[in-house]
């Protein structure tokens, strides 16, 4: 039989000797936070690719309908204002383009029936091309602004026909919506110029036509503002109660 002795020895370690052990926490942190930055990274170029495909379609878009034949009726009145002397700016689209989209906006219907847009024009005439069209643009504004001012009148007349509304009321709505024109005018947000026309007059002056588009739901918005102002300040209390009774 063989017998095997083991010896043993015990060591101490001084009191002030500090062993460090690197948490395994500290690893699975980081390791995780290695990954939400892979993730973010990820996303962001996922969502970057998405924008470029979308900016692509939408100038695919846009080369297809610029290369379309203009509808005839765009034609037709493009080669009337031209024998005017009507022409575009530089750069500009042509007319027969700028009437096209003009006639499709006006024909676009929203889910109950009613244009999707309102548009107005307006003409003014300067010395150079830039005051007459800013002049025409601001003139085309209170065109819009006018007739938000008479389709808002004529809501409050139907919804006081339809017994949703006292004369009371309405009569001091109605007299905000009057007093209210230059408001709206200011509140109306960026609008889209879809006709953008010049000829010269007498001599070297610029006659400007501008023809605009509004969505109709913008310009409730903008109405709406105007008109809440207007009661405010005439410490109105309907102001509060405007969205309720004409159905906003």
């Amino acid at each position: 039989m063989r017998l095997f002795f083991v010896t043993c020895w015990t060591v101490s370690l001084p009191t002030h000797i500090i062993i460090t052990v690197h948490p395994m926490r500290k690893t699975i942190i980081g390791l995780v936070s290695l990954l939400l930055i892979s993730a973010s990274g990820f996303s962001y170029a996922q969502t970057t690719k998405e924008q470029r495909k979308e900016r692509q379609e939408l100038a695919k878009a846009s080369k297809k309908e610029l290369n379309e034949k203009a509808s005839k009726a765009a034609r037709k009145e493009a080669k009337r204002l031209s024998k005017e002397g009507w022409r575009t700016a530089p750069g500009s689209l042509p007319l027969e383009k700028q009437l096209d989209k003009s006639y499709m906006m006006q024909y676009q219907y929203d889910s109950d029936g009613f244009p999707q847009f309102i548009m107005a024009e307006a003409m003014s005439t300067g010395g150079n091309y830039d005051a007459a069209k800013m002049q025409a643009l601001e003139l085309a504004k209170q065109n819009l602004a006018g007739q938000i001012q008479t389709e808002v009148t004529a809501l409050i007349e139907n919804t006081v026909a339809n017994e949703q509304l006292d004369q009371g009321d309405a009569a001091s709505i109605t007299r905000s919506v009057m007093a209210s024109k230059n408001l709206i005018s200011q509140s109306i947000g960026r609008v889209v110029p879809v006709v953008e026309t010049y000829r010269a007059v007498n001599g070297n002056n610029r006659e400007v036509l501008i023809r605009i588009a509004y969505s109709q739901d913008m310009a409730k918005a903008a109405a709406k503002r105007a008109i809440k102002k207007e009661l405010e300040e005439r410490g109105d209390s309907l102001h509060g109660k405007l969205d309720e009774l004409l159905g906003w």
